[in-house]
């Protein structure tokens, strides 16, 4: 199974990976080569806590080398349409509270509602693709339905 993914986010996964590999991991070799050589290991609060670090550090690394190498990198710098698609920036009118909205299409690993990256597979995401300009288009909410009037489409990365 492939994941679509832009190339900002692809590469957010690899700067991840290598800081994990490069600079988090030697440290806590480090830190549990400190803590061992304090003796006692049953009741080394400091040790332990290196090793459930060593744990989660691993667990890490091997989720985004499966996420890199399950990814479908998708450069829409280049993309012109006059339809949503991943990649997308979309400037959309909220119809009920008349507040402009802008959202970009991204891969699941990417999402940042706070700077308007939200997910292919969310509500939203599903209720935009394929939408064009001027199109109205009906997001269900927990809160009740909401209609939005797509104002435009970019592709910027």
């Amino acid at each position: 199974m492939t994941r679509p993914m832009t190339k900002e986010g692809f590469n957010k996964l690899k700067e991840e990976l290598e800081r994990l590999k490069k600079i988090e991991r030697p440290k806590n070799i480090q830190d549990i080569a400190e803590a061992r050589a304090h003796g006692d290991l049953s009741e080394n609060a400091e040790y332990s806590a290196a090793k459930e670090r060593q744990s989660f550090i691993a667990g890490r690394m091997q989720e985004l080398e499966y996420k890199i190498a399950t990814a479908e990198v998708i450069d829409s710098s280049s993309f012109t349409s006059d339809k949503v698609v991943f990649g997308a920036t979309v400037s959309l009118l909220d119809l009920f509270k008349g507040e402009n909205k802008k959202y970009k299409i991204v891969g699941e690993d990417e999402v940042d509602l706070k700077n308007g990256r939200i997910s292919l597979a969310s509500p939203v995401g599903k209720a935009l693709i394929g939408s064009k300009v001027g199109d109205i288009v009906t997001i269900k909410a927990p809160a009740g339905d909401r209609e939005y009037e797509i104002q435009g489409i970019s592709f910027e990365e």
